[in-house]
């Protein structure tokens, strides 16, 4: 007799990335202020974030573990051109390297997600500023997020818009 994993619905599935994008954010935050690299971060938030119990109450949501890993990874090898992308997207006196640390870690990840092909622009977009929204709650920052992401989905996949 076999037992097959419950399958899961769509609204489980948009749940778990959704948590994998908010730790990839929260996981390159962590490496930039440690001399973590990125495998260790991976393993690290594998063993302790992913459905992790928080306190007797809260758990931690399973996150969609190739998403998460695939964001990280394509952050790290293709930071420069994310970050060059973001700066062109930014007002030139606020350089990538003068915002909020959680914000370019956001603007990472979304770049990440952005130079590839498996989300669609929109989506990405909209994922990346409801983040901000819960990084930042009150509420400026969403829509910088915005405007900067709109500005680098169309400059990563114009055939989009």
């Amino acid at each position: 007799m076999t037992t097959d994993a419950p399958s899961l619905s769509g609204n489980q599935k948009r749940k778990m990335r959704a948590a994998s994008r908010l730790y990839a954010v929260q996981a390159l935050f962590q490496m930039e202020h440690s001399d973590q690299d990125v495998d260790s971060v991976y393993r690290e938030f594998l063993d302790h974030r992913f459905g992790a119990e928080v306190d007797d109450e809260l758990e931690m949501i399973d996150g969609d573990v190739d998403l998460f890993r695939l964001v990280l990874d394509r952050a790290v090898d293709r930071q420069r051109p994310i970050d060059q992308m973001t700066d062109r997207a930014l007002v030139a006196k606020w350089p990538i390297a003068r915002i909020d640390p959680t914000l370019r870690a956001l603007f990472r990840a979304a770049g990440a997600e952005l130079m590839g092909e498996e989300t669609p622009p929109r989506v990405v977009i909209t994922e990346y500023v409801e983040l901000a929204g819960s990084f930042f709650p009150e509420g400026k920052e969403a829509s910088f997020v915005n405007a900067v992401l709109d500005h680098m989905a169309r400059e990563a996949r114009p055939e989009a818009f």
